[in-house]
């Protein structure tokens, strides 16, 4: 499987690295993760696609081997209040969503082997989920 293209902005890649400075991760998910954001397109907020996943933004993706669906937010540990529905950007599943696009999926390593996640529908914490029907 072919990884699809991920896009960032600026302030996402900044808040991602200043919080891997402090974060206790495996050397292996430190990799993962850094391959990840050297290949991501990095663009201003503004031009950032609204189906696009970003942190502090809830995403909607589904986990293919399971078939179990999640809602929630992303987040960069400590830079966030602590909610339920958060999920890091240092765990697995949040490490291979970010940058994503609705209608997109990858494999990633995950605590229970290759795992593939599908993102279903991004939106604001304070607004309702756009799903888009448009493919990538």
């Amino acid at each position: 499987m072919t990884k699809p293209e991920i896009i960032l902005t600026q302030r996402d890649l900044d808040a991602i690295e200043m919080g891997l400075v402090d974060a206790t991760l495996t050397p292996e998910f430190i990799d993962a993760l850094e391959t990840e954001l050297a290949r991501a397109r990095i663009v201003k907020p503004a031009d950032l696609p609204d189906d696009c996943v970003a942190l502090n933004q809830q995403v909607t993706f589904r986990v293919v081997e399971t078939d179990k669906v999640f809602t929630r937010t992303l987040v960069v540990p400590g830079n966030a209040p602590s909610a339920d529905d958060n999920l890091s950007v240092f765990a697995p599943l949040g490490a291979a969503l970010i940058g994503l696009k609705v209608g997109q999926s990858i494999q990633w390593q995950t605590n229970r082997g290759q795992q593939t996640v599908a993102v279903l529908a991004v939106g604001d914490n304070e607004s309702t989920l756009k799903p888009t029907a448009e493919a990538g």
